[in-house]
């Protein structure tokens, strides 16, 4: 089967333009089919995942509006040292992680990135709002200066990350955003694909 394909020397691929590099990525990536996960299964979990979040979303707004009008505005919470000290606990693991998986260049580091600056959001949000009036000050300047920042900078990092690779591989146009990236799902193509080699193996089985 090889030797009837032709096989692009580097300098035919320098020679192309972008557009047709990427049509060519586009052509030659693995399709969904052969990654060992049933057409089927991968619609059927996509279609739970998003009515799981649709109806937690249902949920969430009364539940949240319930809070805000039922919560007493002061209340005397137990385990308050284990309980921050526990989240610091994760939060370092993350921050870690994040640097250990960045300085290996790690694809994961997206995720750990993400994940930080979520904590570190919350991180300044509990702090200010619970800080008593004499801590209130050094609360507000921890979270303007340090942990909304840092945030930031773990977030579009992980977005940056995010585009880079999408980009590279031609599966986002130029201009597109970030949260246009598609998830890959058996397509048309796929199915073309596995009908090709449906049919080579055929043939290859009759010529013997």
């Amino acid at each position: 089967m090889s030797e009837h394909v032709g096989v692009l020397t580097d300098e035919q691929i320098a020679a192309m333009t972008a557009e047709e590099r990427g049509a060519l990525i586009r052509r030659l990536a693995r399709p969904v089919d052969d990654l060992g996960e049933p057409r089927r299964l991968l619609r059927r979990m996509r279609e739970f995942r998003v009515v799981l979040l649709v109806g937690s979303v249902l949920v969430m707004v009364p539940w949240t509006v319930n809070l805000a009008l039922t919560l007493p505005r002061s209340y005397v919470a137990q385990n308050w040292d284990r309980t921050w000290v526990g989240f610091d606990v994760l939060l370092l693991a993350l921050l870690l992680g994040t640097a250990l998986l960045g300085w290996l260049r790690r694809q994961l580091v997206v995720l750990t990135a993400f994940a930080t600056a979520v904590l570190l959001v919350c991180d300044a949000w509990f702090d200010v709002m619970t800080a008593q009036e004499g801590d209130r000050v050094l609360s507000l300047v921890t979270a303007l200066l340090v942990e909304l920042p840092l945030a930031v900078v773990l977030i579009a990092t992980s977005l940056q990350l995010l585009r880079l690779t999408a980009a590279r591989l031609w599966v986002l146009d130029e201009g597109a955003r970030v949260w246009q990236i598609q998830i890959p799902l058996p397509s048309a193509a796929d199915a073309a694909v596995r009908r090709q080699r449906q049919r080579a193996v055929s043939t290859d089985a009759v010529a013997r």
